[in-house]
């Protein structure tokens, strides 16, 4: 890679090297870890979808309760009471705890892939509000900086004219170009505001001044073709469709079972109490064991229909399956293009700040000879300014897409952000000082 690209990777700041506290990427990755609302919520959903696993459990293991009663037969008895307790041990349940478990364990795995894609997507979300926040910052940097230029040559026009050397139009056109850079900030402020109470939804906290971000993010692929490779085995929400997938295939052996007999072990113990008041107080007990054999024969076509619905899921699952699939392969391609793009706009908007520069330095020399106008001096500023603000909206763009492009690949997680962030601090600062 060239210098050039060097000098956009590594430029976040416009003016000068970011403070010493100024917040990294990687401090809102752990911020919005910490706090995000969305993330906690999806972590305890995904915490009590996996008690289906231990439910599904429990119906095969052995079971016990106690039981009492008590009342009063005025014809008979007089006052009683009863109590017993009684247990339940399944020997033999047809298959039905087997598939269930296959089926729970299939919901949990398919809800920590829908988790892993809620982290991913919240991670993006932050990523997006840094780097929407960010160019903010920089361009009210350049508004201030263009500020700044106009404000000398106002005055320096301004006395021109009254050296007679330059026309009331001359200043007049400076002055217009100033109020227009008035309006440039006070937009790229009402931006940064607004940019701002999105951040502080997505992190949690007021942002600061931001540092700048990675040149790249982690485990960033290198080609198209190792992207949708990667896609079809790590992509969250086609895994979380094959996760699905598995779990309806239990479901049709579990819709089988509630067909097939089942055995169980069982016995109970129990007193009965007569207190009638007679002083004659009798204390019948009562025991039970055995084994329980239980057939269905005819269900009215309730286990048949049952069965069919588990086949139609699974097959809905199936071409579920196959559209994620074909999901992650778009999003991916959709991504790559975004990140090449930005990339090539980047690479050439570099090389249009550069130019930009020189002209604005050279026509200024030539304005002091005689050898230029003001509107040769308007051109090159807005020229440059604008060139500037298409650079810091590639730079916001490549992080975005490479963000979006992680995702993709089902690789966007706190590890992407682990480059060491301020690695290029000062070598941006000081390369958008000489650009400015």
């Amino acid at each position: 890679m060239t210098k050039l690209v060097h000098l956009l990777l590594g430029t976040a700041c416009l003016l000068t090297a970011p403070a010493a506290k100024a917040e990294t990427l990687a401090d809102a990755i752990e911020a919005a870890y910490a706090t995000n609302p969305t993330l906690g919520a999806a972590g305890a959903r995904q915490d009590s979808l996996g008690e289906t696993i231990e439910q599904a459990r429990a119906t095969g293991r052995l079971t016990a309760a106690a039981d009492a009663a008590g009342g009063y037969d005025r014809f008979d008895y007089g006052k009683g009471g009863a109590a017993t307790i009684s247990a339940d041990l399944p020997i033999w349940t047809g298959g039905r705890v087997k598939s269930a478990v296959r089926a729970a364990k299939g919901d949990v795995a398919a809800g920590e892939e829908g988790l892993h894609d809620t982290r991913a997507a919240v991670l993006e979300s932050v990523v997006g509000a840094y780097a929407d926040l960010l160019y903010d910052q920089q361009a009210v940097d350049i508004a201030n900086a263009d500020i700044s230029l106009l404000d000398n040559q106002v005055a320096e026009a301004r006395a021109r004219f009254k050296l007679g050397t330059s026309t009331k139009t001359d200043v007049a056109r400076l002055e217009a170009q100033r109020a227009s850079a008035e309006a440039t900030l006070a937009s790229a402020q009402a931006s940064l505001a607004t940019d701002a109470a999105n951040y502080r939804a997505t992190v949690g906290h007021d942002p600061g001044t931001l540092a700048p971000a990675p040149e790249t993010l982690a485990a960033l692929p290198g080609t198209l073709d190792q992207a949708r490779t990667r896609a079809l085995a790590d992509n969250p929400l086609y895994r979380q469709s094959q996760r699905v997938t598995e779990a309806s295939a239990a479901r049709i052996d579990a819709a089988r079972a509630n067909g097939a007999p089942s055995l169980s072990l069982g016995g109970g113990y129990g007193y009965d109490a007569n207190l009638a008041g007679s002083g004659d107080h009798a204390f019948p007990r009562a025991s039970s064991a055995g084994v329980t054999l239980h057939v269905p024969i005819l269900t009215g076509g309730l286990v048949a229909s049952q069965v069919r619905q588990a086949r139609s899921d699974y097959r809905a699952a199936q071409f579920d399956g196959e559209a994620s699939a074909r999901e992650a392969i778009r999003s991916t391609d959709a991504a790559w293009a975004s990140f090449v793009s930005a990339r090539a706009q980047a690479t050439a908007n570099a090389q249009g700040v550069a130019a930009a520069d020189v002209a604005l330095k050279g026509v200024r020399a030539e304005y002091a000879f005689g050898l230029r106008s003001t509107l040769d001096i308007l051109v090159a500023d807005e020229s440059l300014r604008g060139a500037q603000l298409s650079l810091a909206r590639n730079r916001s763009d490549i992080l975005i897409a490479q963000a979006a492009l992680l995702r993709a690949t089902g690789h966007l997680d706190r590890d992407a952000f682990s480059v060491g962030p301020e690695r290029t601090a000062s070598a941006s600062g000081k390369a958008w000082s000489s650009a400015l």
